[in-house]
């Protein structure tokens, strides 16, 4: 049985996440829908991260184990031709190696989020940004972001109805910039917590209009407690860029 690495694109705003749930739209229902018309198979995907409602992707990976034996090419465009019009693509189609998995086999994932700070509301990038109308201070957010960095107890950054077994990760990037209009927050680590990022990007912004000093950040993380949390983020500045294998 042939396993499928599917690279893909999705705007996330039409969209309760990417895992499937019965009756409410989802990515992962979309694909599989898909996949079942262009083969008539009924799978189950296996992903990379299970992104929550609005959260964007340009680098999601899923894996698709078909009987037959069809050529990438031909899963790539036939299971695009079948999401019409939906916003997911498949970028990518390749046969996976023996034994790799899409979600167990990936060694690090790496998020962006966009924040466009101006006056003016967005009109291109409506539901894609977070707009933030207050001038904020990239350097100031980029220095805080380096206290987030390495092997912590991450409880502060961690939503209440996160599953994941422990709180300790291991952030490997964590940075900020500025280009032009839009703030820029980059973080890469193995595995997240569930709504670590928007977590550590809305106590990130709290830094940048001032409210907040690099101390702050350093001690809510040390409070292991996540009423210590700045506001989260919204979810539609953020994407799933990129996933890593060995």
């Amino acid at each position: 049985m042939p396993r499928y690495r599917l690279l893909i694109e999705y705007d996330g705003r039409p969209y309760h996440g990417y895992q499937a749930q019965a009756a409410l739209a989802s990515v992962q229902g979309s694909l599989e829908r898909a996949i079942k018309a262009f083969c008539g198979e009924d799978i189950r995907l296996q992903a990379a991260g299970r992104t929550d409602a609005g959260v964007h992707a340009t680098g999601q990976v899923v894996h698709a184990d078909l009987t037959r034996d069809w050529p990438a090419e031909t899963v790539r465009n036939a299971v695009n031709f079948h999401l019409i019009p939906e916003p997911v693509c498949v970028l990518e189609a390749t046969v996976a190696p023996e034994g790799w998995h899409a979600r167990f086999s990936a060694t690090e994932r790496r998020y962006r989020y966009r924040i466009l700070n101006r006056r003016s509301p967005p009109a291109l990038d409506q539901g894609r940004v977070w707009h933030v109308k207050k001038p904020l201070d990239a350097e100031a957010m980029h220095a805080a972001a380096h206290v987030l960095v390495g092997h912590h107890d991450f409880t502060t950054f961690r939503d209440l109805a996160c599953q994941a077994k422990s709180p300790v990760k291991t952030l490997d990037v964590a940075v900020v910039r500025r280009e032009a209009d839009e703030v820029i927050l980059e973080f890469a680590s193995r595995s997240f917590l569930h709504r670590q990022v928007r977590s550590m990007t809305g106590t990130l912004a709290e830094v940048g209009v001032g409210r907040w000093t690099k101390a702050d950040v350093a001690a809510a993380l040390e409070a292991r407690d996540r009423r210590a949390c700045g506001p989260v983020a919204p979810a539609e500045g953020l994407y799933l860029t990129d996933v890593s294998y060995g």
